[in-house]
């Protein structure tokens, strides 16, 4: 789960990392108050969750408190890239000597988090590392040990980085790794990190994206999340405790078992088929579940044939089988569909989709197939 920029920086300051004086505001009023309590310039910034903020014209400097409030009319309200701006964050602006990325985020391969830092700062990162990847310095950090302060200190060498500054450096390290590792985070990052005329150090930038597996154990953020990022159908589809992502093709999939989902695309696609979507709708899904499933896939109109891939263990097949002939009577399904059930209850659940007089599939491969060529 993504966090705005002001919200992501409230964490920081929560965890002792300095930030500009500021706030957020949803009204061109609002944006008034904040900027008045704030001496000189200020920046005021779209809050959206996407990038390119300054070249759509989302990230404005005013000299005044009257000046910020005309920019937050001017914003608010605007789409960046689809997303509407519904608040604005009016931060102090800052006179800047130097930017430095610093970021954490998970590192597959070596199977713990990863703390990089580059002299790079205030641009893509992602692009740095294609381009000059020298240029970004890493440190990998021991899930039982944590992060040290020779690796900082490394870090900070090796981005050139003023020795007065090391401790300031360390501190705001150590206070990122504890927010991201508190919080549950997949990436917390100060983009940039600026060395200031009068020789500190601030995180102008934020970004924190969340575990969406463990906010379970994160109620207070849970509730910063963002529904205007999401699709309506990813909406719906968390509500209903369901996996969905929505792709570009016209098969639409419904699959237990996050696996065997991906295995189902990946033979769609073998065969020369599109997936319109990733669902996994769980284990132990009762019909209720899986007829709501059925009518987020069906919404969309790309959809020209629905493939049910079904192996059943907690889930049984005959309750799945309800549920696909439930849906069909409440939603009126009109597309084909092409169902595989394997395992617990197969045969029951076959019985049910035969008297609905729908078409099963012995096997996974039977199952693309068939429903490769309802779609051409």
């Amino acid at each position: 789960m993504k966090l705005h920029e002001y919200q992501s920086k409230r964490l920081f300051a929560k965890y002792g990392i300095p930030i500009p004086k500021g706030d957020v505001a949803s009204t061109a009023a609002e944006a008034v108050t904040v900027a008045a309590k704030i001496d000189g310039n200020v920046v005021v910034k779209a809050q959206v969750l996407v990038g390119g903020r300054g070249k759509a014209g989302g990230v404005k400097i005013a000299e005044d408190k009257a000046a910020a409030g005309t920019c937050a009319e001017k914003i608010l309200g605007m789409e960046i890239s689809g997303l509407p701006v519904r608040k604005v964050l009016i931060d102090e602006a800052v006179d800047i000597d130097t930017e430095i990325y610093l970021g954490i985020t998970n590192d597959r391969i070596a199977k713990c988090p990863v703390i990089m830092a580059s002299a790079a700062g205030g641009i893509d990162i992602e692009e740095v590392a294609v381009d000059a990847p020298e240029k970004i310095v890493k440190e990998h950090i021991h899930p039982f040990l944590g992060l040290k302060n020779y690796q900082t200190r490394n870090m900070a060498v090796a981005i050139k980085l003023p020795e007065r500054l090391w401790k300031q450096f360390d501190d705001i390290c150590q206070s990122l790794h504890n927010v991201y590792t508190t919080s549950d985070a997949t990436l917390a990052e100060i983009n940039p990190l600026v060395v200031t005329k009068v020789g500190d150090l601030l995180a102008v930038d934020g970004k924190m994206v969340l575990d969406e597996n463990a906010l379970d154990r994160q109620g207070d953020l849970e509730q910063l999340r963002d529904s205007d990022s999401e699709t309506v159908e990813e909406n719906e589809a968390r509500k209903h405790g369901l996996s969905y992502v929505a792709l570009d093709g016209d098969i639409g999939c419904m699959v237990n078992g996050a696996g065997l989902a991906m295995g189902t695309m990946d033979i769609i696609k073998h065969f020369g088929g599109e997936p319109a979507n990733f669902l996994d709708i769980g284990g132990g899904a009762s019909a209720e579940k899986v007829a709501a499933a059925l009518r987020i896939i069906l919404k969309d109109g790309r959809v020209k044939v629905l493939l049910i891939n079904i192996f059943g263990g907690i889930t049984r097949c005959d309750e799945v089988a309800k549920g696909v002939v439930y849906a069909i009577d409440e939603v009126g399904v009109d597309v084909p569909m092409v169902v595989r059930l394997v395992g617990t209850n197969e045969k029951e659940g076959r019985e049910l989709l035969s008297s609905a007089k729908l078409s099963t599939a012995s096997s996974l491969v039977d199952a693309a197939k068939k429903a490769i060529a309802l779609a051409a």
